[in-house]
């Protein structure tokens, strides 16, 4: 489909769906505008809205609308610290509708199920809350251009055991449920009148990637303090265990070897063990099973190995998809199979540039590609080619809490690559997330909310204890 079809295509009017999915047959200005949906409202996707709703919904030259599963929103670099309970939530979660309200987009509450390319529709599940009681309808939404941007889920390779009995960290619910098991594990093990049994207080973190060795980190911390708060019957470096579970040779496999080697040095002083080179064949009630035999008791798992799309994107009205479920793009980011529709993010399999690996499912590059499409999508309205996306690594940082920070930076500015750590890593690591703050909200309020954390950090627990 050419450039300057889009265009004609943005002022034809045509009785659309509107947001109870029922036929809504007036012609209204909002109709006639170019319809441009993005699915998922993760870093990437909220970006997005949010920069065309400040550009293109605020004049009145495209209708914006995100489709998002869950009513607020927390960059997902973060969720190891509430799995852990050093970060409270409230002070950092955002409201969709009112990002939505503020930056001139609209927000509609639902999970994705199917699409349907012929009509150009989005198909939406109905919504339940917790008793049972429908909240919206299965619905469905017209685009004239997609953007799927629903991230990625935990990829357990089928090994038994994982659904049941361990739990990813890939939404903020899943963080706060395994934050919640954590504090009641303490509590009863305070509370019970026998000593604490093995494996009762271990957690058994499998995969060793960015997300599984700072929640080592965070938990060595976290699990100190709550047992400080009156839990005076636990005795942290005697009943609480952290084993970190890497298949590969070394954890941290997908960054440089000297960072690996010294952020396992940092987590060996912490009394971490680490398990590098081990297979898990089942995750049990008590522990995780080896393949060499072995068997690492511990009442908490956390699945932290591998990525993958989400499940209904592998037969989605017959877009290319790879093994691990992923959109297969151009470099453009628009599907092979459909230029009307594009996806970013770790839901994407990009081509990159000089090299025959796809660009990595990294935050970095789901900001990129993000303000990437902000541009690209405000040129196709007007009929202007688009330009293909070319990442830009700037290196890899792994924070380990209050202890350390370690990482590399990539880049002319550096020389190459430089590896750096302590307090100069940790500011390029909240910088990072200065950054997605001020794609969304912009500088001055960035300002103003870092200070009002500040002063509210200074007057709460260390760690969340509920």
């Amino acid at each position: 489909m050419s450039n300057e079809t889009v265009a004609e295509r943005a002022v034809t009017a045509e009785a659309v769906a509107d947001e109870t999915g029922k036929s809504d047959n007036r012609t209204s200005a909002r109709d006639t505008l170019h319809h441009i949906v993005i699915v998922g409202g993760g870093a990437a996707g909220l970006e997005l809205a949010t920069g065309l709703g400040d550009k293109l919904g605020k004049r009145k030259k495209a209708d914006i609308t995100l489709i998002e599963r869950s009513r607020t929103h927390l960059w997902k670099p973060l969720l190891h610290e509430v799995a852990a309970g050093s970060m409270n939530v409230d002070n950092h979660a955002l409201d969709y509708l009112a990002q939505a309200h503020w930056h001139h987009f609209r927000y509609r509450y639902g999970e994705m199920i199917g699409l349907d390319r012929a009509k150009r529709e989005v198909c939406l599940a109905a919504t339940h809350d917790d008793e049972g009681n429908e909240i919206t309808p299965a619905r469905s939404f017209r685009y004239d251009t997609l953007v799927m941007a629903v991230g990625s889920t935990a990829n357990d390779f089928g090994t038994p055991g994982v659904k049941q009995f361990a739990i990813p960290l890939d939404t903020l619910a899943q963080a706060e449920r395994f934050n919640r098991r954590l504090v009641n594990a303490c509590i009863r093990a305070h509370a019970q009148a026998e000593p604490v049994r093995p494996g009762q207080l271990h957690v058994a973190i499998i995969g060793a990637g960015a997300t599984g060795t700072e929640l080592a980190a965070q938990l060595h911390r976290t699990t100190r303090q709550v047992a400080a708060f009156g839990l005076d019957r636990i005795d942290p470096d005697r009943d609480f265990r952290i084993t970190l579970i890497e298949g590969a040779p070394r954890i941290l496999p997908a960054l440089p070897e000297r960072i690996s080697e010294a952020t396992a040095g940092l987590l060996g002083k912490l009394g971490v063990d680490i398990r590098a080179g081990a297979k898990v064949t089942e995750v049990r009630k008590d522990g995780v099973a080896l393949a060499d035999g072995g068997f690492i008791p511990a009442e908490l798992v956390v699945w932290a190995a591998g990525v993958k799309g989400p499940d209904f994107l592998r037969d989605l009205d017959g877009l290319e998809v790879t093994r691990s479920n992923q959109l297969v793009v151009a470099p453009t980011l628009q599907t092979t199979r459909d230029p009307d529709i594009f996806a970013m993010g770790d839901c994407a399999s990009c081509p990159r540039e000089g090299s025959t690996a796809p660009v990595p499912p990294r935050a970095q590059a789901a900001h990129q590609q993000a303000t990437h499409l902000r541009k690209q999508l405000r040129n196709r309205l007007e009929g202007k080619p688009l330009k293909p996306f070319v990442y830009r690594d700037f290196g890899s940082l792994v924070s380990l809490g209050k202890y350390s920070t370690v990482g590399n930076l990539m880049g002319k500015l550096v020389g190459g690559n430089m590896m750096i750590e302590g307090y100069f890593a940790r500011m390029m690591y909240v910088s990072l997330y200065k950054m997605h703050l001020m794609a969304l909200h912009g500088s001055s309020k960035v300002a103003l909310e870092t200070v009002a954390r500040t002063i509210a950090h200074r007057t709460e627990p260390a760690v969340k204890l509920h």
